[in-house]
């Protein structure tokens, strides 16, 4: 039995915990919501709650005084919000992923979810975050449940057909342009040395592979800079002076990433806290 609770937590067949606040950490019924929404203690992720204000959100693609706005003004806006945002958040640690929702559902409307790399580092930013005010309005910040964005976004919205638009129950990510993405992103990896796990990362900069393309061949150049004759090899593979046959490939080790912690692991956690919770007086 228990094991079968555990297979379906945060799945529609689940009849007790709510699978929308389990994938998205925001449920469009709220408190209101018939099923359990299990708040975390701690989390690599804290949610700022409609913290952005878009300019055409009453009418899309029109501003409150009913006249059009040039959608390169909407993106350029959105842009200096997500600057603000991520320079303020990454002054507590790294930050892996940055998404803000373009959904127009009231639990979902500008929500901005925030993944740090370690736990710690969100308590912090939480900690900061209370009691502050962004553009005139309280900052209302929380852990949020959701580690893994890809059981979070939508599909569909990401291949550009999805038929609920923006009352759809799954994120609609908005995307910021490649400069602002390599300005933000680039500087931790090329600090860091690994690959960000984000979905707004950036590729490794050109010239860093370059510098090891021309590292790799001159290592396979000899001492007076020629390199090795093949001729000059026997059968064997062997070099007529006796000396091994070198590789000319260079290994770079990578220690791996730490590994997170996946949806099973998380299920079997919270059910832990449910019993904890009904075994107390």
């Amino acid at each position: 039995m228990a094991e079968h609770l555990a297979s379906i937590f945060g799945t529609e067949k689940d009849r007790v915990n709510c699978p929308f606040y389990f994938k998205i950490g925001a449920c469009r019924h709220g408190d209101r919501c018939s099923r359990l929404h299990n708040r975390p203690t701690i989390s690599p992720t804290i949610l700022l709650s409609n913290m952005y204000q878009r300019p055409d959100m009453i009418t899309p693609g029109v501003d409150p005084q009913g006249q059009p706005i040039d959608p390169r003004k909407i993106q350029e806006h959105f842009e200096d919000f997500y600057e603000d945002i991520y320079e303020e958040l990454s002054k507590f640690g790294e930050i892996e992923s940055l998404n803000v929702c373009d959904n127009l559902a009231d639990h979902m409307i500008g929500n901005v979810y925030a993944q740090f790399r370690e736990e710690d580092q969100a308590a912090a930013a939480l900690q900061a975050l209370q009691g502050r005010f962004y553009s005139g309005r309280p900052i209302i910040a929380d852990f949020s449940p959701v580690t893994d964005f890809r059981e979070a976004t939508c599909r569909q919205y990401e291949e550009n057909n999805c038929n609920r638009g923006g009352y759809c129950n799954f994120m609609h990510v908005k995307v910021i342009g490649r400069d602002l993405r390599r300005k933000l992103f680039g500087s931790y990896r090329k600090y860091r040395g690994h690959r960000s796990r984000s979905r707004s990362g950036s590729p490794r900069p050109r010239r860093d592979r370059d510098r090891d393309l021309h590292r790799d061949r001159d290592d396979n150049r000899d001492r007076n800079g020629r390199r090795p004759d093949r001729t000059d090899r026997d059968a064997g593979g062997r070099r007529k002076n006796g000396s091994p046959k070198r590789s000319h490939s260079r290994s770079r080790s990578r220690s791996p990433p730490p590994a997170r912690e996946g949806s099973e692991e998380r299920r079997a956690r919270i059910e832990q806290w449910n019993r904890e919770r009904e075994e107390k007086p």
